[in-house]
């Protein structure tokens, strides 16, 4: 699934075609993705602009012009692309190899094609009232964004405080930090040095006070969230930024994916090992991960 660099590099790419943009149509190819789409859902939004195009966790929030907001997730495989109306074939950094039986809404704009494709349709579109998002489902319980600054050493050693589970599960855990996936969550703790299964209590001190490895690991979090949507995102599987080209992190991943290698840490001699955890791969080197 398309982590929070991920969707921030498509959100990225779609907002200079589409704020400010007057959806002329919507073309809806099936009556559903993962969830049904919402009554008139093409309907409703015919003729309204996009007045700003946001990101909560890994949803994306395109606001409109009525007040309400077109709300978006990519599932497994859903991607973004843009093409010029007058040249649909065409405005790709690089080819795209979407297969276009997967095509499944189209939203014309007065110059532009936004087109939404999905083959394992996992993700879904629906619209609500953009002043009661965070009442929504989605985002009742989402935690800190990671890169706000609400997320700072404070605030991670007050989260962890007390907590039993892994350091790894803690961070995974959408109702504490919103957002963060399996990938970043492996090269995050790496470049901080922790291990992924010390508790994660461990990394605060008495009376949830900050210590220096939850400062470590915030400046851990935001450079390889920040260096991953700089490189445009890691291409795993399906993930393509919304201009057809693929993104570049996972050729400076530390530890994920490399069992069995140095780690890349100099003066370390250790080996990338990986195993599971509540499910999921966790790459890591055991020699300077404490």
């Amino acid at each position: 699934m398309p982590e929070l660099p991920e969707v921030e590099t498509v959100r990225r790419g779609l907002a200079p075609t589409l704020v400010g943009a007057r959806i002329s149509r919507v073309e809806m190819r099936r009556e559903n993705l993962r969830i049904p789409f919402p009554q008139r859902f093409a309907e409703r939004l015919q003729g309204r602009q996009i007045t700003a195009l946001q990101r909560r966790a890994k949803y994306l929030i395109a606001a409109l012009d009525d007040n309400q907001a077109l709300i978006a997730h990519l599932g497994m495989s859903g991607s973004f692309r843009v093409e010029n109306a007058a040249d649909p074939v065409g405005s790709f950094v690089a080819p795209h190899s979407k297969d276009p039986a997967h095509d499944h809404v189209v939203i014309h704009l007065d110059d532009s094609l936004v087109t939404y494709n999905d083959p394992r349709r996992f993700g879904f579109m629906t619209l609500a009232d953009h002043a009661q998002l965070d009442a929504l489902p989605f985002f009742a319980n989402l935690g800190v964004e990671p890169l706000s600054n609400n997320f700072n050493s404070e605030t991670l050693a007050e989260l962890f405080a007390g907590r039993k589970t892994s350091l790894k599960a803690a961070l995974l855990d959408q109702k504490l930090i919103a957002g963060l996936g399996n990938i970043y969550v492996c090269e995050a703790l790496h470049r901080a040095g922790l291990a992924p299964d010390r508790p994660a209590s461990d990394i605060a001190a008495r009376e949830s006070a900050p210590t220096g490895k939850t400062e470590r690991l915030v400046r851990a979090i935001r450079a390889v969230l920040e260096e991953a949507i700089a490189a445009g995102g890691s291409s795993l599987r399906d993930h393509r930024q919304a201009d057809g080209s693929l993104g570049y992190f996972q050729h400076n991943f530390g530890v994920y994916g490399r069992t069995g290698e140095s780690c890349p840490k100099p003066k370390c001699k250790g080996i990338i090992q990986r195993r599971i955890q509540n499910g999921r791969s966790t790459f890591f080197c055991p020699q300077c991960q404490k």
